[in-house]
């Protein structure tokens, strides 16, 4: 029984998770990450 409980949370994690990839990316969520992370790493290398 605990390994179907396991398997069940598992399972809707999983189905959370794309949900919110799906979310962030309708909502224009990946071009704000990409742009911070490219400040990030070019404050860290000193390039800007």
């Amino acid at each position: 029984m605990e390994s179907k409980k396991k398997k069940a949370v598992r399972v809707i994690a999983l189905l959370a998770a794309g949900i919110f990839l799906l979310y962030g990316t309708t909502r224009g969520e990946t071009a704000v990450v990409l742009n911070k992370a490219v400040n990030i790493c070019l404050e860290c290398i000193g390039l800007g």
